[in-house]
C-alpha cells in the first residue's frame, strides 16, 4: 500500500511538471488530466490484482486446512480403529488365552504327539482346565496349556463364548513363586513355625488375599507366604507333561510297572478323604491304591505310611520309593518318586494327580516299599 502510494505521488509530480512546461492553459489542463488518468488507472489495476491474489491465497489457505482437517480426521479414525482393536483383543484374553477352549471331560483328556487315537500319549488336560487353540485338523485341536503342546480331540473341548462364560466360574487366583525359594509360614507373620520352603514358579492356590501376607493351598493344607515374593493372576488349571520314566538296570520290572501304572493316573480328580484311582483320591489314597497292585499294603494316612518300608536318603532315590513332605518332623503329604528328579502325586483339587518336581518342597523322610 505503502510503494503504491509512492508511485501515485511520483506520477503527480511528473504531471505537475509537464503542465509547467506546458505552451498554454488548455495543454497544461490536458497533461493534468492525462498525468491524473494514467496514475488512477494504474492504482486500480494493482488494487484489482492484489485482491485477486489475495482472494487466490485466501483459496489455497482454505484448501490446504481442509485438506490437513480431512487427514488428521482419518489419522484420527485409524487410531481410533487401531485403538478398538486392542480393546477387543484384549478383552478377548481370558486367563491368558486369546482363543480359550475348556476340557469337556470327567477326569482328563490325552494329549496326544500326532491327530490321532494311537498317536503317543506327551500331556494330560484335566476336566475344566483351559487351553489355548492353535489351529484345527479334521476333527483334532492342536492346543498349548502350561508346557504342553499336542492334539486332542475337538468334541470334548468348549469353545467360544460358552468358554469365556464358563471360564469365569472357572478360574482360581494362583501366586507364582517369583524368587528362588520362600518360606510358607504357619501364620502371616515371620515370628511362627515354617512349615515348608517352596522353590521358584511353583504356582499355590490362593485361599485369601492380604497387603502384606497371602494365605495359599500347599497340596492339602494351608499356609501363608508373604506378597512380594510371589506374584497374582487369575488362572485355569493348565495341562500336565506325561513322561515315561527311564529304564534304568537298577529298577526292577515291578518298580517300573508301579510308575507306570502311577503315571497313567496323571490328570485324575483329588478327592479329600478319597480311594478311588477313578473317582478321585487324597495324596495318601493314591499311593495306597498304587502300592496294593504291586502287593504293598498300606494305611489310609500319609503319617502311617512312613512307618513301613525302610529309609533312605533323597542322594538314594530309586522310581517307586515314597517321598513324605509336612512341617517340621509332622507329616501331611506323600507322593511317588518316578526319578529324574520328578514325583507323581495327589495335589490338590485344583490340580488333581500331577508330576512335580520333587524338590518343590522340602522333604522330611523318604521310604523304599520292596
Amino acid at each position: 500500500m505503502k510503494s503504491r502510494f509512492i508511485k501515485l505521488s511520483a506520477i503527480f509530480m511528473a504531471a505537475m511538471t509537464a503542465v509547467l512546461h506546458a505552451g498554454s492553459v488548455t495543454t497544461q489542463a490536458a497533461s493534468v488530466r492525462a498525468g491524473f488518468s494514467a496514475a488512477i488507472s494504474e492504482c486500480l489495476h494493482e488494487n484489482v490484482k492484489m485482491s485477486m491474489l489475495t482472494k487466490e491465497g485466501a483459496a489455497m489457505q482454505t484448501k490446504a486446512a481442509s485438506q490437513a482437517m480431512e487427514k488428521n480426521k482419518k489419522n484420527t479414525s485409524k487410531a481410533e480403529k487401531k485403538s478398538k482393536s486392542m480393546q477387543d483383543l484384549e478383552q478377548k484374553t481370558i486367563c491368558g488365552y486369546t482363543n480359550l477352549g475348556i476340557a469337556n471331560v470327567s477326569n482328563y483328556l490325552n494329549i496326544r504327539a500326532e491327530a490321532g487315537e494311537d498317536a503317543k500319549i506327551v500331556g494330560k488336560l484335566p476336566a475344566d482346565a483351559g487351553c489355548e487353540i492353535l489351529e484345527e485338523d479334521n476333527g483334532w485341536y492342536y492346543i498349548r496349556s502350561g508346557k504342553v503342546s499336542g492334539y486332542v480331540r475337538a468334541d470334548y473341548i468348549i469353545t467360544g463364548e460358552e468358554a469365556e462364560k464358563l471360564a469365569e466360574k472357572l478360574k482360581k487366583t494362583v501366586a507364582t513363586v517369583n524368587t528362588l525359594t520362600v518360606y510358607i509360614r504357619e501364620k502371616p507373620n515371620t515370628d511362627c513355625t515354617i512349615l515348608t520352603i517352596v522353590t521358584t514358579d511353583e504356582e499355590l492356590e490362593v485361599v485369601e488375599e492380604g497387603e502384606e501376607w497371602i494365605e495359599i493351598k500347599l497340596d492339602d493344607e494351608n499356609g501363608f507366604v508373604n506378597a512380594q515374593y510371589v506374584d497374582l493372576s487369575e488362572e485355569l488349571k493348565k495341562a500336565m507333561v506325561y513322561t515315561e520314566t527311564e529304564r534304568s538296570a537298577e529298577v526292577s520290572d515291578s518298580k517300573y510297572s508301579l510308575v507306570q501304572t502311577a503315571l497313567s493316573y496323571v490328570g485324575g480328580r483329588y478327592v479329600w478323604g478319597g480311594t478311588s484311582l477313578t473317582n478321585g483320591v487324597d495324596c495318601s489314597g493314591f499311593t495306597m491304591q498304587i502300592m496294593a497292585k504291586y502287593g504293598v499294603y498300606l494305611p489310609h494316612s500319609s503319617r502311617g505310611q512312613a512307618g513301613y518300608g525302610r529309609s533312605v536318603s533323597t542322594s538314594e532315590l530309586q522310581p517307586g520309593d515314597l517321598i513324605f513332605y509336612g512341617s517340621g518332623s509332622s507329616i501331611s503329604h506323600v507322593a511317588i518318586y518316578i526319578g529324574n528328579g520328578q514325583i507323581v502325586h495327589a495335589s490338590n483339587s485344583r490340580d488333581g494327580i500331577k508330576v512335580s518336581n520333587a524338590f518343590y518342597r522340602t522333604p522330611i523322610c523318604c521310604r523304599r516299599m520292596f
